[in-house]
């Protein structure tokens, strides 16, 4: 993989075809115009473009100008995090709607006979289904319910855009841009970066797959092998920084995941994700959406002076969402098993 090269020459190789993914995305976006779908897919490249970035100037710092690094790492960290914001609110929206729709017995897009714009069903393949009251107490309050989460979603992923366009617009993201433009042709590497790529990308590597290994041992992995075991709807129903805080060594194991298939990507750029983590990322992923769906749930039910067949509907989807969260626990418990405790 490595052969003769030395780990800078690797490295810089990686990083000039990442900048280039992320001019790319920046291209369409600026050539999509009003086609909203032609943007969404630009901002996913400069998204996606600026994680793998940042990822690699985080795992590879050793072998980099480490002020450099560090500083185009936050910048490109608050950038991936203002893109995304819109997407997340449009996402979980369809998961809310969807997941209303199918709990109130109406078809896909449906709750209560009403048509909720943009629903779908979403059900992980593994662990607990999900429960659900008598249809008709859920169908008088899942119209009044799905069209209070439309406003404040919908109203969430405006102020998203708006701050996306800002972003875009400012001279930091300028800054930003220019920084790639530099990195497709050059790399600020350190001496040791000299060394063969076996010596210092194998170790970085290494270092990564250790802090997961870490993470992952931290998780509560006996008890979310048992399907049905409630943990996850239990913790919900306490306060929300409580569910926060239970959901959180999750989210952080999701993080350390991610930060080890980008480091594999470096080593082993041109062959195929592995499918092991590529599956368990995924799990992660609908644990990670599964969670915020509960969250913003819980977040509509507070809202002052609905009624009590709204509340109740509310109340419902956020213990479905919770029982998706249990759901996708088990998932990367059973895949896990299978292949990380191997690794």
């Amino acid at each position: 993989m490595g052969g003769g090269l030395s780990g800078g020459d690797l490295l810089a190789g990686y990083l000039h075809s990442r900048a280039g993914d992320f001019l790319r995305g920046l291209r369409l976006y600026g050539e999509s115009g009003a086609d909203t779908a032609s943007a969404d897919a630009a901002a996913r490249t400069l998204r996606g473009a600026a994680r793998r970035i940042g990822g690699g100037l985080h795992t590879f710092r050793p072998l980099l100008d480490p002020g450099w690094a560090d500083s185009f790492r936050t910048e490109l960290g608050w950038l991936s995090g203002t893109l995304a914001q819109e997407h997340a609110c449009a996402a979980r929206l369809r998961r809310l709607l969807g997941a209303l729709a199918r709990l109130s017995g109406g078809g896909p897009g449906e709750a209560g006979g009403a048509t909720l714009p943009g629903a779908r069903t979403e059900t992980p393949p593994q662990g607990p289904p999900a429960a659900g009251p008598p249809q008709g107490s859920l169908t008088v309050g899942a119209s009044r319910a799905g069209a209070l989460l439309e406003r404040q979603l919908t109203l969430a992923r405006t102020r998203a855009h708006s701050t996306t366009l800002q972003a875009l617009g400012s001279s930091r993201f300028h800054a930003v841009a220019d920084t790639v433009a530099v990195l497709a042709s050059e790399v600020l590497l350190s001496p040791r970066a000299e060394a063969p790529a076996a010596d210092v990308l194998t170790a970085s590597v290494a270092a990564t797959e250790h802090r997961l290994l870490d993470a992952v041992a931290a998780l509560p992995l006996a008890r979310a092998a048992h399907p049905y075991n409630s943990d996850a709807l239990v913790h919900g129903l306490a306060t929300a920084a409580d569910g926060e805080a239970q959901d959180a060594p999750w989210h952080r194991v999701r993080r350390l995941l991610r930060m080890h298939r980008y480091a594999q990507e470096v080593w082993c750029e041109g062959l195929p994700p592995d499918p092991a983590l590529h599956a368990a990322g995924q799990a992660l992923d609908r644990h990670r959406d599964a969670a915020e769906a509960a969250a913003a749930a819980a977040n509509a039910a507070r809202t002052p002076r609905i009624a009590p067949a709204t509340a109740y509907a509310l109340g419902v989807l956020h213990a479905d969402q919770r029982h998706e969260v249990e759901a996708a626990r088990y998932a990367f418990q059973q895949l896990w098993q299978q292949t990380g405790a191997r690794r």
